[in-house]
């Protein structure tokens, strides 16, 4: 029995080498495996990333397109065509086609005014609607919007901004082409000869949402943020379905400009942030004290200054804000094209 003993000791720890080394064997084989698994995952993630990145590329690209806006077939109806811009790209339009697409600048087909020219609705080859705003640079400001405009809408893309399609040159006169928005401005629908009954009370919502998501892709999706700085219902366009989008990006800055805050004022009186007015202190806070103006437009139906006498105008904030904090008093302010057609919940909300 004692000679036995120790054999039967080195079988015991045989076994146990044995298992021992079946267990880290299991455990290597385990390992690879798990790495395996890993690895391939890490390589579809991988795969996967870039993949759908170039399908939401194209997805923006294609966005143009599927409204009849695509570049490709626009720049192809022009024979002298080529590509400037500092990071995006810009379509130079021969001035002849311009001049032929507006029916010679017909006064029939001017679509509104601004500080240094006229929007037209012009035609293109093929029936190619499109719209394009002439300036007159005869002043270095003036110059200055149209280089600063063309420049931020060459790199920005995005559904609730309006779409760049190209710009041309006449001696001191510039040209900017953009989509056709076919229901006009914001401003129009509310304050002209319609007085808002073409907007429902839910189109005046997903405008104001489509509005606000176009600020929060300058401010949060931009690189550097991007300040409009002339936020108002006239910069604001409607396409066919009343989509908006932002338009006029002529004093837009970027949030890392130099000395943002000692530039000159600029904006639209009824409009401009407090802290902007009196202070010159200018951030993303200033646009989205605009779009809550805007937004009051959409629910009162009233323009942000009104006239009370020749020398004498109200903000539609200083009217409002006393009655916006009383629930009882707020439907009577509604806008009455909307008034019997809203959830008080809904308007409670906004």
């Amino acid at each position: 029995m004692a000679a036995s003993s120790p054999g039967i000791l080195m079988g015991d720890e045989q076994q146990q080498m044995d298992s021992h080394k079946k267990m880290v064997i299991a455990f290597i084989v385990a390992s690879t495996a798990l790495g395996a698994v890993i690895l391939c995952v890490l390589c579809f993630w991988i795969y996967y990333t870039k993949y759908h990145s170039k399908s939401n590329r194209k997805n923006l690209q294609s966005s143009d397109a599927e409204k009849g806006l695509a570049l490709a077939p626009f720049l192809s109806k022009f024979s002298s065509v080529k590509m400037v811009g500092k990071k995006g790209s810009v379509p130079i339009i021969d001035y002849k086609q311009i001049e032929k697409a507006t029916g010679n600048f017909r006064e029939s087909n001017i679509l509104g005014e601004g500080g240094f020219g006229c929007v037209y609705k012009a035609r293109f080859d093929d029936n190619l609607d499109v719209a394009i705003k002439k300036l007159h640079c005869e002043c270095q400001d003036a110059e200055r919007e149209f280089e600063n405009e063309v420049d931020l809408l060459s790199k920005i893309q995005h559904p609730n901004v309006i779409s760049l399609l190209g710009c041309s040159s006449n001696e001191d006169t510039r040209f900017i082409v953009y989509e056709l928005m076919h229901n006009g401005s914001l401003e129009t629908q509310l304050h002209g000869p319609s007085c808002g009954s073409a907007l429902t009370w839910h189109m005046r919502m997903k405008i104001a949402l489509d509005t606000a998501r176009g600020l929060k892709y300058l401010h949060e999706h931009c690189y550097p943020p991007v300040i409009h700085r002339d936020l108002k219902s006239s910069n604001i366009l409607l396409d066919a379905n009343f989509n908006a989008k932002l338009s006029d990006f002529g004093l837009a800055i970027t949030d890392g400009s130099q000395n943002k805050n000692n530039m000159k004022l600029s904006g639209t009186l009824g409009y401009v942030a407090p802290e902007y007015l009196l202070d010159g202190k200018l951030t993303d806070k200033s646009d989205v004290y605009a779009f809550g103006v805007v937004l009051l437009e959409l629910l009162l139906g009233r323009k942000p200054v009104e006239k009370l006498a020749p020398a004498q105008c109200r903000s539609i904030v200083t009217w409002a804000m006393p009655q916006l904090t009383d629930r009882s008093k707020l439907p009577n302010i509604v806008d009455p094209v909307i008034k019997n057609t809203m959830d008080l919940k809904h308007l409670y909300q906004v």
